[in-house]
């Protein structure tokens, strides 16, 4: 049985947005001005995956390619974590794939646009759209890559240093399991230790696999 913890992140414990489909919330959600991040984002980005999933993958934002294309996970972090699900064991197909926040942050320097960490305001604004995906969803264990998924989840009552691999127990029944977000793999320069922290995330990800057989 995995841990559990009382004190939970504002997608778990604030009040959410109410729509009784995926696809209701999605429209809601297209028209969000709840934090300043819409202003300078091409569009939202909202989840995706079937709504029965049994995985919910929850990221920090979407980055420059998925700003541009609309959709999670479609940039190199994504290709990833594809890559990564498969030698785990765990179909992508069959995951909801998501991010704390919804919105592209950025700096622009040039004609780049440079990832910006959301911050905990942003964060807390935004987990009125992810603590109603997974209302809707109802998953059997959600995945939280990365810290500000995991602040958005479980609050500050855990880390991902301190606690990565573990699967901690929430009230409302949807265990977290704790790991980095991919893009983690990407910033390594060492080859021997991309190939260790790579094979470390797989093995924090055959965890689902485990989990729902």
């Amino acid at each position: 049985m995995p841990k559990e913890i009382v004190k939970l992140g504002p997608a778990l414990s604030g009040e959410h947005a109410d729509a009784s489909t995926i696809v209701a919330l999605r429209r809601q959600a297209e028209g969000c001005e709840r934090c300043d991040l819409y202003k300078n984002a091409t569009q939202l980005v909202f989840g995706e995956g079937p709504t029965d999933a049994r995985v919910v993958l929850v990221g920090e934002q979407p980055g420059d390619r998925e700003d541009l294309a609309g959709h999670p996970f479609v940039g190199p972090a994504g290709r990833v974590l594809d890559e990564c699900l498969h030698e785990a064991g765990v179909d992508r197909s069959d995951c909801y794939v998501t991010n704390a926040v919804k919105h592209f942050k950025f700096e622009q320097r040039g004609k780049r646009r440079l990832h910006s960490r959301p911050n905990a305001g942003e964060i807390q604004r935004c987990a009125w759209w992810l603590g109603a995906e997974l209302d809707r969803i109802h998953p059997e264990i959600v995945v939280a890559l990365g810290a500000t998924a995991l602040f958005s989840l479980l609050g500050r009552s855990v880390g991902v240093t301190r606690n990565r691999g573990e699967v901690i127990g929430t009230p409302d029944g949807y265990p977290v399991l704790v790991t980095i977000h991919p893009s983690y793999l990407l910033r390594i320069r060492d080859g021997s230790d991309a190939a260790a922290e790579r094979a470390r995330f797989v093995k924090d990800l055959a965890k689902v696999a485990a989990r729902i057989g």
